[in-house]
């Protein structure tokens, strides 16, 4: 199985009638379990879920869509919130309510059996591994996970929460030394200094296995530390909003190399020696998976079925 570490918030999305808010279950790590799971990859949580009614909600929605719980965290903070808007092109933009919240109360003890079981990647990124005390405990839980399993990495950057970019940027490259995949968006890279094409010639060389860039609607960017460096191209849909795309994006790729046993530590030399035909085939995978998102409201990543 795949797990998946970090927040676990909910969003007050617009809704179909104008002017009004409705609730939807978000945070990015959630969105990539759901994503996973909606793809038939057996995928466990690490969420510090809180016992209030939007606790509550969350819980059952990624029970719902069958990602296991059995090593979430009872939390006793409130859930944490984002406020989200979306401009005319779709693209969202977020205000928290996170000050002690749930998701960034971390300790080592309750990690301490996260890799316990048949766990062969662990995913995480965004504001877990950037957010105060918790960040601690999630960062050494990946370095642990380097021993047994592939790590996964989205910094998923969020500029109101996250300070100043050259601090987030040395985080980065902290953890760019311990993941295997890296996923980034080119906004991600913008507000961090870079650009796509700096980055990937830089990131690949600081022990990632794959990068992969995204561009939007311009498709995505992508390379291995062996030298393969490929640009497929953007999904043609009509976009009702972009929310949860990048989390999609990051599912379906994981979903790719689960499907094709190149995930866990045991099989790190295979994923390094990743051919220009697979590493084509996993990025148009998680093409259209994202594409498939942006078509509908919300972070609504596709099924199996819709991707097939």
């Amino acid at each position: 199985m795949v797990a998946v570490a970090g927040e676990a918030l909910v969003d007050l999305v617009p809704a179909p009638v104008g002017g009004y808010l409705e609730i939807a279950p978000g945070g990015s790590p959630a969105n990539v379990a759901v994503g996973l799971a909606r793809l038939g990859v057996p995928v466990r949580m690490l969420a510090r879920l809180a016992d209030d009614p939007l606790g509550r909600r969350m819980r059952a929605h990624l029970a719902d869509n069958g990602v296991s719980l059995d090593h979430t965290v009872a939390a006793t903070e409130q859930t944490s919130m984002a406020l989200v808007t979306v401009d005319d092109d779709g693209v969202p933009s977020y205000d928290f309510r996170v000050d002690a919240t749930a998701d960034w109360q971390w300790t080592d003890a309750e990690l301490a059996g996260a890799l316990d079981g048949p766990v062969v990647a662990v995913h995480s990124g965004s504001l877990a591994l950037t957010t105060a005390p918790g960040d601690g405990p999630l960062r050494a839980l990946l370095e642990r996970a380097m021993a047994t399993a592939t790590v996964s990495y989205d910094p998923n950057c969020r500029p109101l929460l996250m300070g100043d970019p050259a601090g987030v940027l040395e985080g980065v490259h902290a953890l760019l030394a311990v993941a295997d995949v890296v996923k980034v968006s080119s906004e991600d890279l913008e507000w961090l200094g870079l650009t796509p094409e700096a980055a990937l010639e830089d990131w690949v060389t600081r022990g990632p296995a794959v990068v992969a860039i995204t561009l939007g609607g311009d498709g995505v960017l992508a390379g291995t530390a062996t030298g393969l460096r490929t640009r497929r191209p953007g999904v043609p849909v009509t976009v009702v909003d972009t929310v949860g795309a990048g989390d999609t994006f990051s599912a379906a790729l994981l979903a790719g190399l689960h499907g094709r046993d190149l995930l866990g530590a045991a099989r790190r030399a295979e994923l390094r020696a990743l051919d220009a035909a697979v590493l084509d085939a996993l990025l148009d995978l998680a093409a259209r998976a994202a594409a498939i998102t942006c078509s509908r409201r919300g972070a609504d990543p596709p099924t199996a079925a819709e991707l097939a």
